[in-house]
């Protein structure tokens, strides 16, 4: 019996050290990478620090004001369910239909660039936008994250870009800029008194021109990553203004 003590030793040492170098491996594995489930959203209205927001669509928008900057502590998917990379040339607005695509210029220095706008935000009713790092990188925000900034939507890149989204409430927007005619056509019983053969023949309306029944130009853009193209026009910061009251008393 006392020889068979230094195989069992032996035998769990060995059994010891291999269970730790698998729990060693295990715990060195990087977690899976989160897969994204892009759709199109409006959503409902939300409020952030006592403010109201109201999604509505708006493939026109301009609209001035601060944008901010996004922190490191981003969730893994944007409100869209895309997978959020704070590198990609993406933003965030508190109301307009995700995606769109629009056109940020910093008002400072004069530059513009496109952005996939795809997630909820900025939370500061301050704020109109917040743009990834790579985006305030790009544009030259001051080093506090913020910048005076204009923002338009480009009408027909956001409208394929909603197009495009497949899976989720994907909706089909028609992105023809006026109406096309068409033909219709029906038997008519004949008038009282006529004793001619048969019904009469079908009644067409006028045929549509051939301009009407034209396709609506396609619009070709890769809405999954942008270009980091980044242009210059002439500054135009414009005026801050505070807004400064006097009460009576206190009411929260």
């Amino acid at each position: 019996m006392p020889l068979d003590r230094p195989r069992l030793v032996r035998r769990g040492g060995w059994f010891g050290a291999s269970l730790l170098a698998v729990l060693v491996a295990l715990s060195g594995c990087e977690p899976p990478a989160p897969r994204g489930n892009p759709h199109y959203v409006l959503g409902q209205a939300w409020k952030a620090e006592g403010v109201w927001h109201y999604p509505a669509q708006s493939f026109d928008l301009t609209e001035t004001g601060l944008a901010a900057t996004y922190g490191p502590d981003h969730p893994e998917l944007t409100a869209d369910g895309e997978v959020f990379d704070p590198g990609l040339l993406t933003a965030a607005h508190q109301t307009l239909q995700l995606p769109s695509i629009a056109r940020v210029t910093n008002l400072e220095n004069g530059l513009q660039m496109l952005v996939r706008i795809n997630d909820r935000g900025p939370a500061n009713p301050g704020r109109i936008v917040t743009v990834t790092p790579r985006v305030a990188s790009l544009l030259e925000f001051s080093a506090t994250g913020a910048a005076r900034v204009r923002l338009d939507v480009l009408q027909a890149e956001s409208r394929a870009a909603a197009e495009s989204i497949q899976g989720g409430n994907a909706i089909k927007l028609d992105v023809a800029t006026a109406p096309r005619a068409r033909v219709e056509q029906e038997t008519l019983a004949p008038p009282p008194g006529f004793r001619g053969a048969g019904r009469a023949g079908p009644v067409a309306s006028e045929a549509p021109s051939a301009a009407s029944d034209a396709e609506p130009a396609s619009v070709t853009l890769s809405v999954q990553r942008l270009p980091e193209t980044v242009t210059r026009i002439a500054p135009a910061p414009g005026v801050l203004w505070i807004r400064l009251g006097s009460f009576s008393r206190a009411e929260f």
